[in-house]
């Protein structure tokens, strides 16, 4: 039996208004799945710790204060003294943060990722995971990501997140729907995970 954390990373008004927009699953649809995540996880008291990325002042985005730097508002007013609310400046949720060892002192072995964005900090989040011995689940309809294009090419948001979610869950994390995720929780059972080499085996005959 899991015993589980909710990591809300970066559920902040940039992600809605700002240049980093999410773009794939559509932002509200995200929104609402993270939104009940956290109800189910007060329900049935899985420890919650929400992340705020955080800048100096003046940055483009982030900026400590400014309006995308914000928790989302249907996020922000559902806080409860129980959160662990931290601000980190990194990817990943660990650097330069005391959440595992938060975690740690309350006997947590797997996390919940929901949050912004599946290619940056879900990503981030769930690899260094591995590192803590901690197992990771990534809610697929809870997280997002967005167009990318640069030197090295271009990917739509709805294909950057499918990859990734292939990617992780052939190794980081079990990816699943938040239905799925909210069974899993209320049964106390794992949710199933493949791995690198059953992965790649099902690759090779999915493109003969």
């Amino acid at each position: 039996m899991p015993t589980r954390a909710l990591i809300v990373i970066d559920v902040q008004q940039e992600y809605f208004d700002g240049v980093l927009q999410v773009q794939y699953p559509p932002r509200e649809e995200s929104l609402a799945n993270v939104v009940r995540a956290l109800d189910v996880a007060e329900q049935q008291d899985v420890p919650v710790v929400v992340v705020q990325h955080e800048l100096p002042e003046g940055a483009p985005v982030f900026a400590a204060g400014s309006p995308g730097w914000s928790l989302h508002p249907e996020v922000e007013k559902r806080a409860t003294p129980s959160w662990k609310r931290v601000t980190k400046g990194k990817s990943s949720v660990f650097a330069g943060t005391d959440v595992a060892q938060w975690l740690a002192e309350r006997g947590i072995d797997t996390i919940t990722i929901v949050g912004y964005m599946t290619n940056n900090c879900d990503i981030a989040t769930a690899a260094a995971a591995e590192e803590l011995g901690l197992a990771a689940e990534i809610l697929s309809d809870a997280t997002g990501a967005i167009h990318l294009a640069n030197e090295a090419g271009k990917v739509s948001a709805e294909q950057l997140h499918g990859a990734l979610l292939v990617l992780l869950h052939s190794n980081f994390a079990a990816v699943a729907t938040t239905d799925a995720w909210v069974t899993a929780v209320k049964a106390g059972e794992a949710l199933p995970k493949s791995d690198l080499g059953t992965s790649a085996i099902q690759g090779r005959t999915a493109f003969v």
